[in-house]
């Protein structure tokens, strides 16, 4: 396939947050990639409330390359926030978001392109195997595409992951069309239509340090994704009371029955069993409601999704 590269003007947005181990070898491994296919590009870090020498490093990185901007937040936003940051505030026509942890190989970005080269407005890259992931974050990851693909009427690509390649044109219609406070990204793209290709890759080992998303932001991150594309668990209320109903009827007709059969069954094991079986379906679905009722907080009051600290561009006379 032949890349049309003087068609290209090749935006790399790179989430960073406490990347301080990996960020100059990741942008090295970057420009070698970007160099031998020649083409027209900017690289644009989005510091995401970094609180090592991250930040430090980008700007030496920034001082001897024209073509590095970066985007400084007030503090850490988290991830989605950062990619949305960089594609609102990118100038080429092809954007690729990608992390600094060299766990998204630079050197994909020659096929992604080539993808763009052919049409695609969106090329979705898919995690065959995470070398750094255990049983564990595998098999919870595994479950994840399958419940939301159960549940939501949007169906996800497997894996598919925040490395991804979207047009000038789906960069304008998620900035300008999705007001979201509250934003699952990998969902969204899958939802808005457009060309979509899809390539497969595995993630080698870290390099260094340790994933920033724990366990706990793992189940947060899955929480966001399912509100963002599905409502049905909060009708799980109907389902739920249809089921307890079921059962209360079938206690009340034995708890009848046995009365009049003269073998009056003990009350407390089964009282105290149904009202810990219904308090705990109660309390599930409060849990759910409030969530759904934060989400719609956070919205009503509109506030920004990130703060700029600053814009950092050496020589805004070069690069796209």
């Amino acid at each position: 396939m032949e890349l049309h590269k003087t068609a290209i003007k090749l935006s790399i947005v790179v989430s960073v947050y406490n990347e301080e181990q990996t960020i100059e070898l990741f942008y090295n491994e970057l420009k070698k990639v970007l160099n031998e296919m020649v083409i027209n590009h900017e690289i644009v870090f989005v510091n995401d409330g970094s609180v090592d020498n991250s930040l430090s490093i980008m700007r030496n990185i920034a001082s001897k390359d024209s073509n590095v901007r970066i985007i400084n937040f007030s503090r850490n936003f988290g991830h989605e926030a950062a990619m949305l940051a960089g594609i609102e505030r990118s100038k080429g026509n092809a954007i690729i978001c990608m992390d600094a942890d060299l766990q998204h190989p630079p050197n994909q970005i020659l096929e992604i392109a080539e993808k763009f080269s052919n049409g695609y407005d969106i090329v979705i890259m898919k995690r065959l195997d995470n070398e750094s992931a255990g049983f564990f974050r595998k098999l919870f990851t595994k479950s994840f595409y399958f419940l939301i693909n159960k549940i939501s009427p949007i169906k996800l690509e497997p894996n598919a992951t925040d490395f991804f390649l979207i047009s000038r044109e789906v960069a304008k219609v998620i900035t300008n069309e999705f007001h979201e406070r509250t934003i699952f990204l990998r969902g969204l793209l899958q939802n808005i239509g457009f060309n979509k290709a899809t390539i497969e890759f595995t993630a080698p080992k870290r390099f260094a340090g340790k994933s920033k998303y724990s366990i706990f932001k793992l189940f947060a991150l899955s929480f966001l994704a399912i509100s963002s594309l599905s409502k049905i668990p909060l009708y799980t209320g109907i389902f739920l009371g249809v089921i307890t109903s079921i059962f209360g009827l079938i206690v009340t007709f034995y708890s009848v029955i046995m009365k009049i059969l003269g073998h009056t069954p003990p009350g407390y094991t089964t009282l105290v069993v149904l009202e810990s079986f219904l308090f705990s379906i109660a309390f599930l679905l409060i849990g759910i409601v409030g969530y759904y009722i934060g989400i719609i907080l956070t919205e009503v009051k509109n506030r920004p999704i990130y703060i700029v600290k600053e814009e950092i561009e050496q020589n805004k006379d070069k690069g796209l």
